[in-house]
């Protein structure tokens, strides 16, 4: 079975911050911009009032707003709300066996490349994934693709994948709203494992936030699988 360590340690190396830092037991990410999964602080073990203190200050000093990311750990958790810090964005991975998710992506014509092609970063750009996540992607463990999918002989849809361990991640799936609810995001999860398997990959996991009604149900219905959660801690005033 595939762990949540497992799951964790794959999330970090395809999709990676800048730098990291080390503050006591924590582990500080510089995010550049890239978002909350790039720049959240880890906390492995326990930690004193003290050592939070100065993971706050820390991550001050390098320019980021304090943001702590959660993983099953109620003490810290219990710390930080009692600080004023507001549970964001709960977050569930979701993994299958490579040969349960691959399929050849037909209809849909998914092509794929590295580095992303012109219309793969307007096609990001347009849903809010911009320069400082191509950034991440750029340092992402090898194998990654960014891939593009064709639908009715138009770009319906980007997404990117790394691989890790035999894991393969998926991330900034995005797809073009005059292609919604027509299966195209199915088809490209489908496709985008089957690359994956040709590379060796044994799962293939993603992780999405509890919110996305939408985008679970398509994941359950490919017989994808929870395996796993997190959250962050922010405080209210610090949010954007």
């Amino acid at each position: 079975m595939l762990s949540l360590a497992a799951l964790q340690t794959a999330l970090e190396a395809t999709w990676p911050p800048a730098a990291r830092h080390t503050c006591g037991p924590f582990t500080l990410r510089e995010g550049q911009g890239g978002g909350k999964r790039v720049s959240a602080a880890t906390l492995e073990g326990s930690a004193t009032q003290a050592q939070i203190d100065a993971a706050e200050q820390a991550m001050q000093t390098l320019g980021q707003t304090p943001l702590f990311m959660i993983r099953a750990q109620p003490e810290l958790d219990q710390a930080l709300e009692a600080r004023g810090y507001a549970l964001v964005d709960p977050t569930l991975f979701y993994a299958a066996p490579i040969h349960d998710a691959a399929e050849v992506p037909r209809p849909v014509s998914l092509l794929s490349c590295w580095p992303p092609l012109a219309i793969q970063r307007q096609l990001w750009a347009d849903a809010g994934v911009g320069p400082a996540r191509l950034a991440v992607m750029a340092r992402a463990s090898a194998p990654r693709n960014a891939f593009i999918a064709r639908f009715q002989n138009r770009a319906a849809g980007v997404g990117f994948a790394a691989l890790h361990n035999g894991i393969a991640m998926l991330h900034a799936l995005e797809v073009d709203p005059g292609f919604r609810r027509q299966g195209v995001a199915r088809y490209m999860v489908r496709g985008i494992a089957d690359w994956a398997r040709g590379q060796g990959a044994e799962w293939f996991a993603l992780a999405v936030t509890e919110r996305n009604m939408a985008a679970r149900a398509l994941y359950s219905a490919l017989n994808m699988t929870e395996a796993g959660r997190y959250h962050y801690r922010q405080k209210p005033e610090d949010r954007p």
